[in-house]
């Protein structure tokens, strides 16, 4: 994606610059226009450092790159800046955006290089609205926001939280720079899971011994987490179950935080008759111990345990699959140890299990798997597919893992297929990001 990324003078413009690397570390191609004010928040050889291209801040400014976006040769004349970068656009997001900024592109105003652009892009264009609560809920801001989406301009809803001032709450914090960079994903990607309900679980679960030890795994939650944010970019409703999971949640997706088997199973088991598909990726404990004690085991004396007694803990999978009504889709892992028979081994708990896909991995290798960012795994069909996707990063392996959900999904069905949603599964409204 080339990504012609605004910036203006507000003081969130420092999430700008990690949505840039963010940006850039996904395999985008940046080029960044600040409003002369917003240098004086963050510096332009910061972004140029980050994006490996000239970043511009006045139409009379020579580029460099003539037009080009990294990646690509520079241009063969001089470049007329603000129509070379927006014609070569492919999302234009201004983030953040002020009430200053947003008024003179809801009515027009070309009165510097950032607005001048906006007027001249046929690109989808973004805007992140970023200032105090009172500016941001005022009649007039209100209203320019709704000409910008009566126009298709998508206008990414500010989040909830501290604001600049000191010892002020409310709305207009610029989203988190993951979000941002997901809503472009959006707009440019295939939304070819839209109206899809999709549950992921992710992360492994802990089994209490006394209330400081637990048996546990390996499991960071990566997999799961990539699942559901490609899911999201991809146009589905996405919830994810998330045991114990340290990692920024996944952008456009709703979070279930758990801890236990059974707190997972539970969670699943309410979010179930609303999902379409069911992507099973955390490692849930298979045993549990019997008998927690409800305080620190000592390690000598009376009660230290010589030995601990396990139960089985419920099979969170074969539990929703017995359930399951006609169209769900069911898809599980096999975490296998090496050895030529995975796949088999897959296919027979693909068998066993009631699955549509199963997707084999191999944990004894240390570059792949659990808490790496790579992974190799292979997907197995109900239907006598096998597709081996060879080492790549978790988001690679995620599109490949959806691509096959997208294959066995009947054109049609469900009926939401054609709706679109926000990231919890409501309807999302017309006139904003979910436009």
């Amino acid at each position: 994606m080339r990504l012609l990324l605004g910036v203006s003078g507000g003081i969130a413009a420092y999430k700008a610059l990690e949505l840039a690397r963010l940006a850039v570390l996904a395999g985008h191609s940046v080029r960044v226009i600040q409003t002369p004010t917003s240098r004086r928040f963050v510096g332009s050889a910061s972004f140029e450092a980050i994006t490996g291209a000239p970043v511009l801040a006045s139409e009379f400014e020579a580029d460099p790159a003539r037009g080009a976006y990294p990646g690509e040769p520079p241009g063969d004349r001089a470049a007329i800046s603000h129509l070379a970068l927006a014609e070569r656009a492919e999302v234009f997001l201004v983030a953040p955006a002020t009430a200053d900024t947003i008024a003179k592109l809801a009515h027009g105003s070309a009165d510097n290089l950032l607005t001048t652009a906006a007027l001249a892009a046929t690109c989808p264009v973004a805007v992140a609205p970023a200032m105090n609560n009172r500016m941001y809920l005022h009649a007039a801001t209100q209203a320019n926001l709704r000409l910008l989406a009566d126009r298709g301009v998508t206008v990414i809803e500010p989040a909830e939280g501290e604001l600049a001032s000191h010892g002020e709450r409310g709305i207009g914090r610029l989203p988190e720079p993951p979000e941002l960079l997901a809503a472009c994903e959006r707009l440019l990607g295939p939304q070819d899971l839209a109206g899809l309900r999709v549950l992921v679980s992710a992360g492994g679960t802990q089994e209490p011994i006394d209330s400081v030890r637990y048996i546990g795994n390996r499991s960071s939650g990566r997999m799961g987490f990539a699942v559901a944010a490609r899911g999201a970019a991809r146009g589905a409703a996405v919830t994810v179950v998330a045991a114990n999971v340290r990692l920024d949640a996944p952008a456009g997706a709703r979070v279930v935080p758990v801890a236990t088997a059974a707190e997972l199973a539970a969670a699943c088991r309410e979010e179930f008759p609303a999902c379409d598909v069911v992507v099973m990726a955390a490692a849930v404990a298979d045993f549990r111990p019997a008998a927690p004690a409800d305080h620190k085991l000592k390690k000598t004396g009376s009660e230290a345990p010589t030995a601990i007694e396990v139960e089985a803990t419920e099979d969170v999978i074969s539990s929703l699959a017995a359930q399951r009504r006609p169209g769900q889709l069911l898809v599980g892992f096999a975490a296998e140890h090496g050895g030529e028979d995975a796949v088999a081994l897959g296919r027979e708990k693909l068998e066993r299990k009631r699955l549509d896909l199963v997707v084999v991995n191999d944990i004894a290798r240390g570059d792949i798997g659990f808490d790496a960012a790579d992974n190799e795994v292979t997907i197995v069909g109900r239907d006598g597919t096998e597709r081996l996707v060879p080492r790549a990063a978790k988001e690679a392996v995620a599109d490949a893992i959806l691509d096959e959900v997208r294959r066995l999904v009947k054109p049609g069905a469900p009926d939401t297929a054609r709706r679109h949603h926000d990231g919890a599964g409501r309807p999302a409204p017309l006139s904003r990001a979910g436009r």
